[in-house]
This record gives structure tokens, sequence and C-alpha cells, in this order.
């Protein structure tokens, strides 16, 4: 790979050390594709990305045999193939299940019932129901969004959720290049009030730096699936770009956003992201280079350790990234845009696959495993796990 150069002035210095990192791609590692040649920042991307100052060794080798604290209890089993979560106010959740096209709602005790079901789904290779975000004004407005394959794309819906289930799906936002893997589907709200969404290159490299293309970037969009205002550019929904496969957003305490990075063969990355960077997707893959246009990952694990898919900033103020290939759930102490020390590996193999880590209202982490995909399923497989946080 050529050497990764660094966008911003500001960056130069704070880019310099190495970094431990995060985790390869939901599949296995492919062959490098031949590649084709083709602002007003809020507060959740107003901080200046920072290695640790501790090792050089860009490997994420710290491990734990020990979870955070206490012991993690299963919520909920027999899933098939869940993808996302998202808590609704009182404290249950949302989960998509990918290959089904349905949402069920799960209780802090487990209860499980279907809320619906989503027409137009296409469901092949690494598509299908992935993501879903409930509205920050969900007591008032009831709406929820969705992020799925459809037949001719990847495309984000809104709804309203009520006594009966889902109202009439209106789509919101469409056009984001779909494929048989590198779909993306992540979607959060950030602390600003608008909905970013991290999608995937489709498989076509030569996207993520097209800035007209919706492929391989963070879009950040209002409620109706407009540009946001403050964009960098203005009338544009993309937020930052140069990314492969985004399945990873969360924020800290302070506004600092960050998003997890699926490499190809090398690196997988932990990227703290600021509005109008480009972090470099398919010139470079992790930690390279030492000057120039591109934004360094604050940290990176090989492909074969992390696989990063969701990412939540839990209450302990640490990023835990849930690793599919890793079959882990990694730690990474941080301070704004600075990583403080190695990534700690934590519940390695104890569940498999995991898709994804949200912080619930209680303060635990929930976990989702993903082995009735591409893992090895378990008796019980897949669930939903609570993970209590020291």
């Amino acid at each position: 790979m050529p050497s990764r150069h660094r966008t911003l002035p500001a960056l130069l210095c704070v880019l310099a050390l190495g970094l431990a990192g995060c985790g390869g791609g939901d599949d296995p590692p492919e062959p490098a594709p031949a590649t084709t040649s083709a602002d007003s920042p809020s507060a959740s991307a107003s901080a200046t990305p920072s290695a640790s100052s501790g090792s050089q060794t860009p490997t994420g080798s710290a491990t734990a045999a020990s979870i955070p604290s206490g012991s993690p209890s299963d919520i909920a089993t027999g899933l098939d193939v869940p993808w996302s979560i998202a808590f609704l106010p009182g404290g249950d959740a949302l989960v998509t299940l990918r290959d089904e096209a349905e949402v069920v709602r799960v209780s802090p005790t487990g209860r499980r019932t279907t809320v619906g079901s989503v027409d137009g789904v296409d469901v092949g290779g690494e598509g299908g129901l992935l993501g879903v975000a409930v509205s920050p004004t969900f007591a008032t407005d009831r709406v929820v969004h969705l992020y799925l394959t459809s037949d001719d794309d990847n495309r984000i819906l809104r709804t309203t959720l009520g006594t009966d289930g889902f109202g009439p799906m209106t789509p919101v936002l469409t056009g984001i290049p779909k494929a048989g893997n590198h779909n993306g589907g992540r979607i959060a709200w950030g602390p600003d009030g608008f909905l970013y969404v991290g999608t995937g290159d489709a498989a076509r490299p030569d996207r993520a730096q097209d800035r007209r293309n919706l492929g391989g970037k963070i879009l950040r969009v209002t409620a109706d699936g407009k540009p946001a205002p403050g964009n960098p550019i203005a009338g544009s929904p993309v937020w930052s770009l140069g990314h492969r496969n985004v399945q990873g957003l969360a924020w800290g305490a302070d506004g600092t956003m960050y998003a997890s990075e699926f490499g190809q063969n090398t690196w997988d990355e932990l990227n703290v992201i600021i509005p109008g960077a480009n972090y470099g997707w398919p010139e470079v893959e992790g930690i390279e280079g030492d000057a120039g246009d591109f934004v360094a990952p604050i940290a990176q694990w090989s492909t074969d350790d992390a696989s990063p898919s969701g990412i939540a900033v839990g209450p302990d103020g640490a990023v835990y990234l849930a690793a599919l290939r890793g079959a882990s759930l990694w730690k990474v102490a941080v301070d704004g845009a600075r990583r403080r020390g190695e990534p700690v590996r934590l519940l390695e193999d104890r569940y498999g696959r995991i898709r994804d880590v949200v912080t619930a209202p209680d303060g635990t982490l929930w976990i989702l495993s993903n082995n009735t995909f591409r893992g090895d399923p378990r008796p019980g497989d897949d669930r939903v796990v609570r993970v209590p946080v020291g």
C-alpha cells in the first residue's frame, strides 16, 4: 500500500505515534481488488485525533481474560442473524433480524415480541435489514429509521412505531450503492440532533474517494433524509469520505465522534471523525506515512483479531468494539481524540462473533452475537447478552 498521508495541518503532530487498533472485515480476507480511478463542524467532531504516547507497536495486543466487571448474562436467545440494537424510552430495545427482515422488541427481562416485518428487503451476501435508529424525540414523534438493502440500492426508511406496530414506511434516503458485501448499514443519532449513516464502498473502492457517490462515506442528514445544515459541502449529505465499510458510530461525552472501519487484508481501524476529512481508502489502510492528505486511525488491529462492526462509548468513557472474526469485545480507553494505552481484549471466543454493542439505559452493555451467519452456532444462538461495566 502507498503511504498514508494526513489531512488538516493540525493533525500532523498528533498522528505521528504508532497506535493499536481495530479489526478486519465481515468477510474473510479477499485478494486485493483492482482499484479503478474513477462546514461548519458540529460538536460531534470538533476534537483533533491523537495517538497515545505509549507503545508504538500497532497490534492491539493487550489481552484480558475477564470482562469489565461482574458476569455477563443472556437476555434473549434464539435470534436469527440479529444485526442492530437501538433502545426505546423506558429501557426496551429494538433488534433487527437481517435475513428475516423483522424487528423484534426485547425487554431487559428478556420478553421478546415481534414489532413487524419490512417489505422490499433484498437478503443476499451481507445485505438485508441492517441498522435501526430511534428518534431522540421518540416520546412525542414515535419515529424510527431503518437501513436496508432493496432490489436497487441501500436505503433508509422512516416510519412510526405505535401500539399495533409500524406505520407506513417512507424512503427518505436512497441511492446508497449495494453489493454482496461492504454495504455499511449503521445509523445513529448524533448529539447535534442529526442522523449519521455509515456506508460501504459496495465492492468498488473508487467510490470511497468520489464525493458525488454515497458509498464509502459517513453521511449526516435530517430526519427527512436531506443534507444536514453545516455539512462540509453545502447541499451534500457527505460528512467524511475515504471509508471502506463503516459499521460502527458512537460519540463520547465531550462530543468526539468515533467510527469503526473494516480493513481489507491488513488493518482494521478505529477513527476519530472530523467533518470533511478523508480517511484514505483505497489509497491506504491503517497507519502509514507521516504527512499529507489523509487522516490516520487512533487504533488498529490485524483483520484476524477484529473485523469491527458496532461500537459504543461505555459509561466508563471507553470505546467498545464488537469484533466479528476476532470473536471478542475490544475496549479502547480514550481521552477525547487520544487513545490511552493499548486496547484490551474481552470475552475472547466466549460468544463467538459479535455484531453490535450498545450502552443500555442502566449503564450495562448489550451485545449481539452473530454466529448464525458466518460463524459456528452454539446452543441458543444468536443472543442478546448483558455485560456489566465496572
